[in-house]
């Protein structure tokens, strides 16, 4: 019985030969993210800015009516309510973000709760709410600063470990491409305006482990290959070496992606976000790995010589100290 394979054995793809248009592009893509992240701003949730949190069951109903709650809830001039489903079909979670007055007037925040549960009650017969939930404006500063934090600290901490483990140019590679997959997601969701809250900081962090966890593949080759092929053409080898994992690459981000679809289609509205921020890295992700890691190695000169293999080592030291004297 024959094993499927997506990629053949025998694959021989030139990737590096689009690297500068690859590169100008994703370039582009960079700025492009920052100018949206500068004119748009992220679509900061309850987490980042502060605000009520009320959660709530329609006892009488099979299934909450969230578009029409959410209609009902903008009637009332307090912005939009970002409504999501959690537990049973009928269970709500309610975020609204701080009215703007709040910070002169801290009772205008309990103003806002009062009437969205007086809401609830008169059209929608809610007696009473699950809870009610507070985030400070402090409180939230300190977990948007913890966020930006832990990204770059992960970024950081990667790229030094990458940088231990194989040479400073691989390093320095890696960092590129996590610097590539994070700057196009916050860009994505600055141009969609899809709510920006701790989960989406989790998927970055997870994205970034993803995409170095490819990129390492790739390197981990080009290593091998460095050694084994000394008198190969960079650009050859590199090429050689992102076929040779090709087969790996594709199947797991497929996996990926499919099992990230079933959850953008299918899975609850409180992780949609999540989703869609994952689908996104992984895509990227798998893309950086070929056309922003690799062709940065060429820039920087890495070659042949960038390893040398411990019997050479040894026979180089053996050279200069001359043979052991026997007296």
């Amino acid at each position: 019985m024959k094993l499927l394979k997506l990629v053949p054995d025998d694959t021989n793809i030139g990737f590096l030969k689009w690297r500068n248009i690859a590169m100008g592009i994703s370039i582009l893509m960079i700025i492009g993210s920052f100018a949206l992240v500068a004119a748009k701003g992220l679509n900061f949730g309850v987490d980042f800015v502060g605000g009520q949190m009320i959660q709530v069951t329609f006892a009488d109903r099979e299934e909450a009516p969230i578009t029409e709650l959410r209609e009902s809830i903008g009637k009332l001039g307090y912005g939009e309510a970002t409504i999501q489903r959690f537990g049973e079909p009928n269970q709500v979670s309610i975020r609204m973000r701080l009215p703007e007055e709040a910070v002169e007037r801290p009772e205008a925040a309990n103003e806002m709760t009062a009437e969205i549960v007086g809401l609830l009650k008169m059209e929608y017969g809610v007696e009473s709410t699950d809870s009610v939930d507070s985030v400070s404006g402090k409180v939230s500063e300190e977990l948007l600063s913890k966020g930006v934090w832990s990204l770059v600290g992960a970024m950081m901490a990667i790229s030094l470990y990458i940088w231990i483990r194989f040479e400073w140019q691989f390093g320095l590679g890696a960092l590129f491409a996590l610097f590539h997959d994070v700057s196009l997601t916050f860009g994505f969701f600055a141009l969609t305006q899809l709510e920006f809250n701790l989960n989406i900081v989790a998927a970055l962090l997870t994205i970034i482990g993803y995409s170095l966890n490819d990129t390492i593949v790739v390197y981990d080759r080009v290593r091998e290959n460095l050694k084994k092929y000394r008198k190969m053409d960079i650009i050859a080898l590199l090429d050689l070496s992102v076929n040779e994992t090709l087969a790996r690459t594709v199947m797991t981000s497929l996996t990926m992606l499919i099992a990230l679809v079933a959850l953008i289609v299918w899975g609850p509205d409180v992780i949609f976000g999540f989703s869609v921020a994952m689908f996104l890295g992984v895509f990227i992700g798998t893309y950086s790995s070929v056309y922003m890691a690799a062709p940065v190695l060429i820039w920087l000169k890495v070659g042949p010589d960038s390893f040398v293999p411990a019997d050479s080592a040894t026979e180089k030291a053996e050279k200069i100290g001359g043979p052991e004297q026997v007296g």
